[in-house]
């Protein structure tokens, strides 16, 4: 039997599986229907603090998170995952529909699942385009992180 694997890459993995561990989803998980890794991006920061964001590259306002240093989370996780398929949550992605939930499922079976949270003013677009990350928006409105849309 197929097992879909999903790996998370946050600055708050205590968050995990927040939701994602009731209703049908955590059942499924305790039967081991599917398998969640939560990763913690400031683990492969060498900054004070273990920092991750930085000035965006150019200037501008905000901050981002660094992009060797998701560049590095990426790395490592994507190691160890079967053809894995990257998703980053931003506001400025596609829309999720049940349309795109069932397009991005019917991929499951021959693709792992890596979700990037971003957090600050986001992610270095360099490590998007690189990674070729799928951009998703779960809605028309600010959350204070990728982590409650994963």
């Amino acid at each position: 039997m197929y097992q879909l694997n999903v790996s998370i890459l946050t600055l708050f993995p205590e968050m995990f599986p927040g939701p994602l561990g009731h209703s049908l989803a955590g059942k499924a998980l305790v039967k081991k229907e599917w398998n969640l890794n939560t990763v913690n991006i400031r683990d492969f920061s060498n900054l004070n603090h273990q920092k991750v964001d930085d000035s965006p590259l150019g200037g501008g306002h905000g901050l981002i998170m660094r992009p060797d240093i998701i560049d590095a989370a990426l790395t490592k996780t994507a190691a160890q995952h079967k053809n894995p398929k990257f998703i980053y949550f931003s506001p400025r992605g596609t829309p999720l529909t049940q349309i795109k939930v069932n397009e991005i499922l019917s991929r499951s079976e021959e693709a792992d699942f890596i979700l990037l949270c971003g957090r600050y003013e986001g992610v270095d677009q360099r490590v998007i385009d690189h990674w070729n990350m799928e951009e998703i928006s779960i809605g028309d409105y600010i959350l204070s992180g990728g982590e409650l849309a994963a």
